[in-house]
């Protein structure tokens, strides 16, 4: 019985979960966000194509790296008939998020040599926290944490 598992074209929602790893509510969650796509079966009962794993795959490094589930949902929906990511399509994708993941590394690393003299909220020494922000200047700059913020990746966050 289990030979014959691997040689079936679709899967139950319970079977992919298990695959995958991924929990039945997120794979629900990943359909209703265009993610992935299943059909109905007469019952009613989902069936997804083998596919649907690697479109899974693809799903959880691209959010392990940071990349939001919306850049995601459009970077899959560039692929021409709804196909599964190939190497050649991650690797092109994923030189197209170097930048932004390099501005995040950037942050980081920024994040990470600024707060060392503090426990992170600035209360303890705000003589000389780079996150002080005396009479709210920096709400000029739009809103939001602004110090935090790496130009340009706040509105990639909502793409």
């Amino acid at each position: 019985m289990a030979q014959e598992a691997w040689k079936r074209k679709e899967l139950t929602v319970g079977q992919v979960a298990e695959r995958s790893g991924v929990a039945v509510s997120a794979l629900h969650f990943y359909e209703r966000q265009g993610l992935i796509t299943s059909r109905r079966t007469a019952g009613n009962q989902r069936r997804y194509a083998r596919d649907t794993l690697r479109r899974i795959a693809f799903i959880k490094v691209s959010q392990r790296v940071g990349i939001p589930l919306a850049r995601i949902r459009t970077a899959l929906e560039s692929l021409p008939d709804e196909r599964t990511p190939t190497v050649e399509d991650w690797a092109r994708l994923s030189r197209g998020w170097r930048s932004e993941l390099d501005a995040r590394i950037e942050q980081l690393e920024r994040l990470r040599d600024d707060l060392s003299d503090c426990i992170g909220c600035g209360c303890l020494s705000l003589e000389r926290c780079v996150l002080s922000n005396p009479y709210d200047r920096l709400s000029e700059e739009g809103p939001g944490p602004r110090r935090l913020m790496v130009a340009g990746l706040e509105d990639r966050a909502e793409e």
